[in-house]
């Protein structure tokens, strides 16, 4: 039965953008954890790990997230692991999210003043401490625009996540659209939601970015 687009149909975008962003947060921390063991992989001074993660870094960078998803969500199965679609989002966006966001991150560590870490080693501080006392607290603070842009992006990426099923905010607007035959109305409504997601990181990202120029 078709029906108009009203305010029940906008409800049920609103729900499903709740799984929106559940599914970026917990993409972003966990490819925030996996992308902090990227960025010191990178920064190490072990040769043969900093190529193995430059190789991981061009890997998720050179190929297309949707191809990343399918692989993990058809690819899981043929090795035996039987995921569901949840799982097979979060593991395949927080890969995608640590490669980005550990060269992110390996650039702000090498901008951190080289003396700040041989100041550190020459009193003796050892390199767990040095790491985490002095160079990744400097590290963050110019990291930070760049990973809420990052996070922006992630955001708007979780899209992908309606070619596998899952009722998130562009799914919902699809089951909508065939439901109301008014595609103009609903993906309006759509583009204005991840809109007023993504506006209050992007302005927070342009203020703490202004700062620091302001600072530098």
């Amino acid at each position: 039965m078709i029906r108009d687009f009203g305010f029940a149909e906008f409800l049920f975008i609103l729900e499903g953008a709740r799984w929106t962003i559940v599914l970026s947060v917990l993409a972003f921390v966990c490819g925030g954890a996996g992308g902090l063991a990227v960025a010191l992989g990178r920064t190490s001074n072990i040769a043969p790990l900093r190529w193995l993660m430059m190789t991981y870094i061009q890997i998720f960078q050179g190929t297309p997230l949707l191809i990343q998803l399918f692989f993990v969500y058809f690819g899981l199965p043929l090795l035996g692991f039987r995921v569901d679609v949840w799982i097979a989002l979060t593991i395949g966006l927080s890969l995608h999210a640590s490669a980005f966001l550990g060269e992110i991150w390996r650039g702000c560590i090498e901008a951190v003043p080289l003396g700040q870490s041989e100041a550190a080693r020459a009193l003796g501080i050892g390199y767990i401490s040095r790491m985490k006392d002095v160079v990744l607290p400097q590290a963050f603070r110019i990291a930070l625009p760049a990973t809420i842009s990052f996070l922006v992006n992630l955001i708007k990426g979780t899209a992908l996540a309606a070619l596998l099923g899952l009722t998130e905010l562009t799914r919902s607007g699809q089951l909508m659209a065939n439901i109301t035959f008014q595609p103009m109305q609903v993906y309006g409504a759509v583009g204005l939601v991840y809109f007023m997601i993504c506006l209050p990181l992007t302005y927070f990202s342009a203020r703490i970015e202004k700062r620091l120029n302001a600072n530098r």
